[in-house]
């Protein structure tokens, strides 16, 4: 029997056992997760650090604050989110009692992506075991430390046998995907993401897939261009690029190209001052088979700003491209790093157009003063989220489904968004063995009388 085969079993085994179910044994679960993310929180950062460079401040602003927000959330409304929920009755169960119950699934898998690998590794473990599951935690190899931080200090906190973390590459995620789940949560690219549906078929498994794609920005020539780009290179340039819902192209009309530029150019000064390279706050491609795929995307383009490079410790400096194609490569596919496209277009119109060609995006971002405008993006388009006038943000706000659609991935999460996926919110109905009478019309003989009684 496999390592990943005998945890997927000690995890069902446990959870057989009903003691991931009590309220109180989420709620003391969720407390020691958020022990071990106060009490490791150096050791956590070191190992960002040595896999992406990121800071100690960007690491907590980054990935840990959020997930301290969302375990507190979780422990303060659990008692309310695992409450039957009555609904509306109709004449003929008036007198019974009808409502939702929320009930575990079962054993989760949980495959993390390498880009913000606590954020998006443990969140969807809090979900997980709020709604009363055990979670088979995979973290992404690519970021090696993070891994090994997460496989040697994690079982020391939270219950080892109900959420074991198996590491490995990807021969062991195969081998996790062959065994059966009774839900897979996704976090990742849609090549790979299609592997992991199809895996899942197998076993009828539901399925969460939090993909990405290109999401677009519109800067309207009307808006507050100096705050519109700081907003837009902070949102591109944080973690490098390496973000699911970074703005990966900019649309705007040909007149403001020039001032958008100019504009960006002094925010990435500001925040990463003239050399980037010796700058704490800027990250680093997570590896070199990425660093050649993002300098290959600059080959048929303008570089405007940035375009240094120093492939022996994966540096990629911030960097606009300008009048790109719809054909350049660097629109083929997500870029997911420090570049920045601008296209140029006609106006909000042809920007729609534009977005509706290509597949629907995770994010979609608008800056304009005009309500109107916003309110047009938003009714003629489609996106897993959409922001208007800054980026990022929506991520961090619990009551906002967080989730893609179409190639951007189906399902979603945050605060009780990840309770419910994780769910099977069970239809109830309890009646008592009395007023007989009543049923009368729906036993045979069927007659018109019997079947107009009611109406």
């Amino acid at each position: 029997m496999s390592r990943e085969q005998k945890a997927v079993e000690r995890a069902r085994k446990a959870f057989l056992t009903g003691r991931s179910k009590p309220l109180e044994h989420r709620i003391r679960q969720l407390k020691n997760l958020q022990r071990f993310l106060l009490e490791r929180e150096k050791e956590i950062a070191e190992a960002i650090k040595k896999d992406l460079n990121k800071s100690e401040a960007g690491t907590q602003l980054y990935e840990t604050l959020g997930l301290e927000g969302e375990i507190v959330l979780a422990v303060k409304k659990l008692a309310e989110w695992v409450a039957p929920r009555p609904v509306e009755k109709n004449l003929l169960t008036i007198s019974d009692t009808v409502y939702i119950q929320p009930e575990p699934l079962g054993v989760v898998l949980i495959i993390g992506a390498w880009n913000y690998p606590w954020a998006v590794t443990i969140q969807p473990l809090i979900g997980a075991i709020a709604a009363g599951n055990a979670a088979v935690v995979k973290p992404s190899e690519v970021c090696v430390h993070t891994a090994k931080v997460m496989e040697d200090l994690l079982p020391a906190y939270i219950d080892k046998e109900l959420y074991p973390v198996v590491t490995g590459g990807v021969s062991e995620t195969q081998e996790l995907l062959r065994q059966r789940f009774d839900h897979v949560f996704y976090t990742g690219n849609s090549m790979v993401g299609k592997l992991v549906m199809e895996a899942a078929a197998k076993h009828l498994t539901p399925i969460t897939l939090e993909l990405g794609g290109k999401s677009p920005c519109y800067i309207d020539k009307n808006c507050d261009i100096p705050i519109a780009c700081r907003r837009v290179t902070w949102g591109k340039y944080s973690n490098c690029g390496q973000t699911c819902i970074a703005p990966d192209y900019i649309l705007c009309e040909p007149s403001i190209q020039g001032r958008v530029l100019e504009e960006i150019k002094k925010s990435i000064k500001a925040f990463y001052t003239e050399d980037p390279k010796t700058c704490p706050d800027y990250g680093r491609i997570i590896n070199q088979r990425h660093f050649k795929r993002i300098m290959a995307m600059t080959e048929d383009s303008t570089i405007a700003i940035g375009g240094d490079s120093d492939e022996s410790t994966c540096y990629i400096a911030p960097t606009v491209l300008k009048d790109v194609q719809v054909n350049s490569k660097v629109m083929q596919e997500e870029i997911f790093g420090p570049l920045l496209p601008i296209l140029t277009v006609s106006g909000v119109d042809e920007a729609i157009n534009f977005i509706n060609k290509g597949e629907k995006p995770l994010a979609l971002y608008i800056f304009s003063p005009d309500d109107k405008v916003i309110k047009k993006v938003i009714a003629e388009t489609s996106s897993g989220g959409v922001l208007a006038n800054d980026c990022l943000v929506h991520y961090s706000v619990s009551a906002l489904p967080f989730g893609g659609v179409g190639n951007s991935g189906m399902g979603s999460y945050h605060g009780k968004f990840s309770f419910d996926n994780l769910s099977h919110l069970r239809g109830c109905l309890i009646k008592q063995l009395k007023m007989e009478g009543v049923n009368d019309m729906r036993y045979p003989p069927h007659t018109a009388k019997k079947l107009f009684w009611h109406s």
